[in-house]
């Protein structure tokens, strides 16, 4: 693991430049050299008063596999999110009162948020799964004569997985 720094948060207290053993931190650029930060240190982490500095792993673990029964409750979850994300959509449309369309709009984005994370971590988000793959090819048998459909689209996506 290695520090990274929000900038944004980054008060430019420097107590991180002091206690780092390696000289990695840079408050000028608000960047942390990788090739200098000690693998797991996390000195810099901890020293910071305004909690701009975290730690990145290295190596991320393989994802899990899901059983076919995980995946149809996420799908279902996700469904009901959409649906949500519908009626938050319609109902800050339907509103006059500018404090409550925003509170819709963001009950919104929650909704969207959290149904695109429970396709991704049923396997339907990343464009190079075999699920996704199986699932544009049904697409396109699908919608074969539908002149509406994209088929151009999505021959150019499976041409490029």
């Amino acid at each position: 693991m290695h520090a990274a720094r929000n900038t944004s948060l980054c008060t430019k207290d420097c107590v991180c430049l002091f206690v780092c053993p390696t000289g990695a931190t840079d408050t000028e650029t608000g960047q942390i050299d990788f090739t200098k930060c000690l693998d797991g240190c996390r000195l810099c982490v901890d020293a910071c008063p305004s909690h701009a500095i975290y730690l990145v792993p290295s190596v991320y673990p393989a994802p899990q596999e899901k059983s076919e029964a995980v995946r149809k409750s996420l799908f279902a979850l996700a469904k009901s999110k959409a649906g949500q994300e519908r009626l938050a959509r319609s109902l800050s449309e339907a509103s006059d009162d500018p404090i409550f369309k925003q509170l819709m709009n963001a009950v919104a984005t929650s909704n969207r948020v959290l149904a695109e994370d429970c396709y991704r971590e049923a396997g339907y988000i990343l464009p190079q799964s075999e699920a996704v793959q199986l699932w544009l090819h049904n697409l396109l048998s699908e919608h074969e004569k539908d002149e509406d459909f994209p088929s151009d689209a999505v021959k150019t996506l499976l041409e490029k997985l």
